[in-house]
């Protein structure tokens, strides 16, 4: 900021070294004459010259040094005036290291934060007035920041690093209450749900967020939240029932609006309506720094030009759908600079090396494609790049490099280099514009080509209307796939030029043919899972149909999406078509219930704070940093060791597995006897390991064994309220936070308890199996065994009662306990819409009935998947299947199976709250 200050302060401690030196000699001098002196000094008339001489350079000297040091000192003063920016941007710094947390390719130097320190200072607004230089500097070097990390973060990102920026400059300057933080990101813990008093409206309050209201109300901002909650529920439906709750917030019943500030209101929202936080979230951060920042800057290819140099290399961090070569190749056109590519790969070292060589000399651009592909080679690219400072390479030489996000790639030339991201659209509208300019749609000869104008037009446009919608289906998480595909361009042009061919070749439409090739071969090649490649078989059929060929054949249940007559003769008519359909699709569009983007509003926001708290942003700093840096809650030590004292009261003993045996023998005629012993063994397992690590981790935290990283790894997933990853490997599948897997857990061991203190359940909890297959087994055994029938020709027929029964029944089994996701029962126990706001809904008592499959009944009914987690993905198992799947059960239905798969409608047998 002010070279000349510290020009004048180095020059000052050199003059000040220079007149010690000469004080110095001066000593030696004096002690010198002192020392050779005979008899009296003063008769010694040259000794006394010289004492004299010393003593007046020892007067200027230190007059000299007098004004050096009131110099020194005003130049401090100067320097401490800018202290302040020297904190923030401290602050700043240590926000964007925590991003490498995040992606590995998030990787940012001290060398490059200072250059475009340095940058800020000479491009941000002068001013003679010390604080608003220091205003103007702050506010310009803040966003210039913001700018620069944004265009390398992926658009899921952005919003997190705002956040974080947020926060970490709150939490510097002493604003931040890390308990209402850490609320914020990992939500309370309540470990006996039991202990807290009734939900006082479950005709809208929800269980979860009941228990979430009795969490909250433990820290002393929101002391009393519980019981005017409690007293006055209907007071605080509003905010529930809203569209935007977000603006609602700061509107709470008295006195909670004005006791409350922003960030503690967002925690009220997260507990009413959580599927709302993001929007909250964007508002919060809009009053704290600013409207832009919430609004990244769109990609800039000259911007990121502008920014390099021969010697840093510019990294396109690339995602799904994206390929940057066209526009790299156009942009080098423009500047009128040859550009040379290699895709990387084994072998293409040398070919790569000897590019990189002639374009230093030569001054030509180089683009080494997925460096992701060539992990062995990357060495050598940091190699060559940290070589570039010494070669002084042509000014006009660029190296570009693309990969996607891998830790291998080399961290020197992420911290160093430009980097970027472009992602394609998002947006069902975005994507159609998207297909209908690129090749070989956008080429006029192909567009043209087809003798059968109006079905290609049609069924043209109903294929690019299916590619987007598969891929924006993805953003309603498992409701849309149970594996996010990536389905891209290539499937696309493969199936556009089959469908020119067969319309070309064939006199009627090969419907079949182009189903079979478009959906079991081009995009179905990608789909490893039947339930997902059902769902693939479905869309198809709506938009390869004669239907299509009709007069605006509708293509979604609205009508607002059709295939339009008379609008598809041009691509410049079509795409003036695509721009009138709305910006933001319903979920109706995907054939999915209204309820679909509370799932996806919910599902990003876990994925927004999941991040957070993957990066452990001011989490660890236990309860300390209220308004005024009191403390305000426990420490981490405290926290952990009170957790694991409450799971360890609560863990019962393990089963007597001898005593059991005994009890329940190994029978041929009652195969349950075998689920239960094998049921039980593997509870042990998982509980042996939930006691002794938490009694190892209280003793690590009083100082008696070592804290190993296992210890560590638990103790922090405690405090996060997260399952520790080392019960995970010994648990049944769980998603949920650690205090409802806590009492999930409970609830499993006190069904198995009753079932070995009083004998055979009469309805049997699915849920509660570790392996609800070897149940299913079981019960189709007794059944074979019983009638003496071969296994292989029983499966299971399905009866709903609408009442739990009090007798078992005599074959078969009575289950209960699974939840139905984007669809509910009806009183006449049929598939429902589901109402609305309502995720899952209880399944009713469910009769498993072993038949003969040739004994089947034949009703209207929905294939409806069984899974374990709401993840429902899983591994490949041995079965065929996914790990995460169970079973088929047929539900009857009025309204056909397409309906309900399109919806994804399943039955969960563990939610993740």
């Amino acid at each position: 900021e002010r070279p000349d200050l510290e020009e004048e302060k180095s020059n000052l401690v050199v003059e000040g070294n220079e007149n010690r030196r000469q004080l110095k000699e001066i000593e030696d001098k004096i002690l010198e004459v002192l020392g050779s002196a005979g008899g009296s000094i003063l008769e010694d008339a040259s000794a006394i010259k010289i004492l004299d001489d010393a003593k007046k350079l020892s007067n200027e000297i230190e007059a000299k040094q007098k004004v050096a040091y009131e110099t020194e000192e005003k130049i401090d003063e100067a320097r401490e005036g800018y202290r302040p920016v020297a904190y923030r941007t401290s602050l700043l710094f240590f926000c964007i290291s925590d991003l490498a947390s995040v992606d590995p390719m998030y990787q940012y130097s001290l060398n490059w934060f200072i250059e475009l320190f340095v940058r800020s200072i000479a491009d941000s607004l002068p001013d003679s007035a010390l604080d608003r230089r220091m205003t103007n500097l702050n506010e310009y070097f803040q966003y210039f920041l913001y700018q620069n990390v944004c265009r390398s973060l992926f658009e899921k990102d952005k919003l997190v690093f705002s956040l974080l920026l947020c926060v970490k400059l709150m939490e510097g300057y002493h604003r931040l209450n890390h308990a209402e933080w850490k609320y914020l990101i990992v939500g309370g813990i309540l470990l006996d749900a039991s202990s807290a008093p009734p939900n006082p409206a479950p005709e809208w309050l929800t269980d979860k967020s009941w228990r979430d209201f009795v969490t909250l109300s433990e820290l002393p901002a929101f002391a009393g939240l519980m019981s005017a909650v409690a007293s006055e529920p209907d007071a605080w439906r509003a905010i529930y029932d809203s569209s935007e709750p977000e603006k609602l917030i700061h509107s709470l019943p008295a006195p909670w609006s004005d006791k409350l500030n922003p960030f503690e209101l967002l925690l009220v929202l997260k507990v009413v309506r959580p599927d709302k936080i993001i929007p909250a979230i964007i508002t919060f951060v809009t009053e704290e720094l600013g409207q832009k920042f919430v609004e990244p800057p769109p990609f800039d290819l000259a911007g990121s030009y502008r920014d390099s140099a021969p010697s840093i290399p510019l990294v396109f961090i690339l995602s799904p759908g994206v390929d940057p070569m066209n526009a790299l190749i156009k942009f080098a056109e423009s500047k009128k600079v040859a550009i040379e590519s290699v895709s990387l790969g084994q072998g293409q070292g040398p070919h790569a090396e000897r590019l990189v060589s002639s374009g230093t000399t030569k001054g030509m651009w180089v683009v080494l494609q997925n460096c992701h592909l060539y992990v062995s080679w990357m060495t050598t690219l940091e190699r060559m790049v940290e070589g570039f400072e010494a070669q002084d390479p042509h000014p006009s030489f660029r190296l570009w490099l693309t990969s996607y996000p891998s830790p291998a790639f080399p961290v020197l030339v992420l911290q160093n280099g430009v980097k970027m991201t472009n992602e394609p659209p998002k947006g069902l509208r975005a994507n159609m514009l998207s297909s209908y300019l690129t090749d070989p749609i956008s080429d006029p000869e192909f567009f043209e080509a087809c003798p059968k104008r109006e079905p290609f037009t049609k069924l043209l446009f109903g294929l690019c209307f299916f590619h987007a919608w598969l891929q924006e289906r993805r953003k309603f998480g498992p409701l849309g796939w149970n594996i996010p595909y990536e389905f891209n361009e290539s499937d696309l042009r493969i199936s556009v030029r089959q469908l020119s061919l067969f319309l070309t070749e064939y006199e009627d439409v090969p419907f079949l043919a182009l189903k079979y090739t478009t959906a079991e071969c081009n995009y179905g090649g990608r789909v490893t899972d039947d339930k997902d490649r059902r769902l693939l078989n479905t869309a198809m059929d709506m938009v390869y149909a004669n239907e299509m060929l009709g007069r605006n054949h509708p293509l979604s249940e609205s009508g607002i999406y059709y295939v339009p007559e008379g609008k598809l003769d041009s691509t410049e008519d079509t795409i003036n078509f695509i721009r009138t359909l709305p910006l933001l699709p319903q979920p109706e569009v995907f054939g999915l219930h209204e309820n679909a983007d509370i799932t996806k509003d919910l599902g990003e926001t876990s994925l927004l704070l999941g991040t957070v708290l993957g990066t452990g942003a001011s989490l660890d700093s236990g309860g300390q940093g209220g308004e005024d840096g009191e403390d305000v809650g426990k420490s981490f030590d405290e926290l952990v060791a009170d957790l694991a004292k409450d799971i360890l009261a609560k863990l019962p003993p393990n089963f007597d597995i001898e005593a059991v045996q005994k009890t329940y023998p190994v029978l041929y005629e009652e195969s349950m006897n075998t689920v239960l012993a094998q049921e039980l063994t593997r509870f042990n397992r998982l509980t042996t390991t939930i006691r002794s690590s938490l009694q190892s981790v209280l003793k690590a935290l009083k100082g008696l064994v070592v804290m190993s990283a296992e210890l560590e790894a638990v103790s922090k997933a405690l405090f996060s309220n997260i399952i520790p990853e080392m019960w995970l490997k010994r648990s049944f599948p769980s998603l949920k936070p650690l205090a409802s897997y806590v009492a999930d857990l409970m609830g499993r061991l006190e069904f198995f308890q009753k079932w070995v203190a009083h004998g055979v359940p009469v309805v049997f909890d699915m849920p509660a199996f570790f392996f609800t297959q070897a149940f299913m087994t079981g019960t189709l055994q007794n059944y074979a065994r019983k009638y003496a029938i071969p296994i292989d020709t029983v499966d299971f027929d399905f009866e709903f009662t609408s009442e739990l029964p009090e007798e078992r029944p005599l074959d078969g089994a009575f289950v209960h306990g699974p939840y139905l996701e984007g669809a509910r029962m009806s009183d006449e126990l049929m598939l429902d819409e589901p109402k609305p706001k309502v995720l899952f809904e209880h399944l009713p008592p469910l009769l498993l009935v072993p038949t003969l499959t040739t004994q089947f009944k034949d009703y209207p009914h929905y294939n409806c998947p069984v899974y374990k987690t709401t993840e429902r993905r899983g591994v490949l198992a041995t079965t065929g299947h996914s790990s995460n799947f169970v079973m088929y059960v047929r539900i009857p239905t009025d309204k056909g199976e397409a309906h309900w798969t399109m919806r994804g409608t399943a039955i969960i047998l563990s939610l993740s709250v």
